[in-house]
């Protein structure tokens, strides 16, 4: 059994330890707002906060989230800077299919939370690793930017 505090609860968990936290989080906790992309930490629609930095958590063993703070999409909203970002992106409309804006809220949340005033470079550069197929780079850079004058 492993322990995970997920979104501020407790969780017990029987897993083998090199399950990945992506598999956990959808099919042990039925927490399935955080979406299975690529499966090899590359497109980023799997990311959710391990200690408050954005990991991947389809190339995250469960083992590695013991003893750690993960959230995913679904606590995110719970914090000031979470829900700044959530209003931004409904009031600017960002989603287009929706599939990887879970990863993108938890990457611009992870931003915002160690930089209130981020560049287009700050954002380009964080926000790097997320993939949108739907290329909807414009309005989630303009939606970090209204979540970061919020914020102010």
């Amino acid at each position: 059994m492993i322990t995970l505090n997920i979104n501020g609860k407790e969780s017990r968990v029987d897993a083998e330890p090199d399950t990945p936290l992506l598999w956990v989080l959808r099919d042990t906790l039925q927490l399935t707002g955080t979406k299975f992309g690529c499966g090899m930490a590359l497109c980023g629609a799997c990311t959710v906060h391990m200690n408050g930095e954005p990991v991947r958590s389809c190339s995250t063993p469960v083992s590695a989230a013991a003893g750690k703070k993960i959230v995913s999409i679904e606590g995110v909203g719970r914090s000031r800077v979470g829900k700044a970002v959530q209003h931004a992106w409904q009031r600017l409309d960002v989603v287009q299919c929706g599939y990887c804006q879970s990863g993108q809220i938890m990457s611009a949340v992870a931003l915002l939370e160690n930089n209130r005033k981020p560049t287009d470079a700050d954002i380009d550069g964080a926000m790097g690793g997320n993939v949108c197929r739907c290329a909807t780079y414009v309005r989630i850079r303009a939606a970090i930017h209204e979540a970061a004058k919020s914020l102010a």
